[in-house]
């Protein structure tokens, strides 16, 4: 290994992508395993005690980003290349991660806290499942490094937070809540379409949609007919259908869990019944 822990992407020598090597392949299995059978153990942890959690991990994961952008920033700059405005910059989607975490855990208006839960618990927690298995970090770093333990570790906190939420029914979801998940989404694209076209960034991939199938297409051919712009929007849209994912999903297992906890009280139900009819046949009442 002829690198450190904390080396830049720069300094790696004789390095292609550690992408679906056997390290991150056992981090996939273990994220989509692991995941949800914490989230059921911790099933029945109170509403204070999430208070809590997004407290610590929204601060924790922001601190982290700073470092991060700090760090990236201090080697492009001295290794000649300039600040890396077109690709550093926190107007990602999972950027949202960090800020919904802040202004749910701090945030005194339900209503902002509502939209933020539904952004989470929706379209955050399918990109950070989606980002642990197509880890683009570890395109430019090793598994063993700064760069890919970040990356790797901001996804799989996406990914676990959200299902922990649904699962402990903090935020019971419903269909209204595919349109609020997009709101934040609005949002933060009012920076990112301009630095898109300022800087040809793919900031919330919509502006070339980089690495994502059929959509990079469409960008292509919409960008040859001078309907960029007309891109964002349609890549926008299609985040609301992303969202849905989540909810049907949601309500399927919450349909299936009640049907299973009616039964358990039916069959509880008969068994008193059946214990009263004994003991009459028994003239002991």
């Amino acid at each position: 290994m002829n690198y450190h822990f904390f080396d830049y992407k720069y300094n790696i020598q004789n390095f292609s992508s550690d992408l679906f090597s056997t390290p991150h392949i056992v981090f996939i299995i273990l994220t989509f395993t692991l995941v949800p059978l914490i989230a059921f153990l911790l099933r029945k942890t109170s509403h204070k005690k999430i208070d809590t959690y997004l407290k610590i991990v929204s601060v924790g994961i922001t601190l982290l980003e700073i470092f991060k952008v700090t760090w990236e920033s201090y080697f492009d700059i001295t290794t000649g290349h300039g600040f890396n405005t077109g690709g550093i910059l926190p107007f990602y989607t999972c950027s949202l991660f960090m800020y919904t975490m802040l202004l749910s855990a701090y945030c005194k208006n339900n209503k902002v806290k509502d939209f933020c839960l539904s952004f989470i618990t929706t379209i955050g927690l399918m990109s950070g499942g989606i980002a642990v298995v197509q880890c683009n970090g570890l395109n430019y770093y090793p598994f063993w490094t700064f760069g890919g333990f970040y990356s790797l570790f901001y996804h799989f906190t996406m990914f676990f937070t959200g299902v922990f939420l649904l699962v402990t029914r903090y935020k019971k979801l419903e269909w209204i809540d595919m349109l609020k998940a997009v709101v934040p989404m609005l949002i933060l694209s009012v920076g990112a379409i301009p630095l898109n076209f300022i800087f040809k960034a793919d900031y919330m991939q919509l502006y070339s949609a980089s690495g994502v199938p059929l959509m990079s297409t469409l960008a292509d051919i919409l960008a040859n007919a001078n309907l960029r712009f007309l891109f964002s929007i349609i890549m926008l849209i299609t985040y609301i259908p992303f969202a849905g994912i989540v909810v049907y999903f949601s309500k399927f297992i919450a349909y299936f869990s009640n049907r299973i906890s009616n039964k358990n009280v039916i069959i509880v139900d008969m068994q008193k019944d059946n214990s009263i009819e004994e003991f009459k046949e028994k003239n002991i009442i």
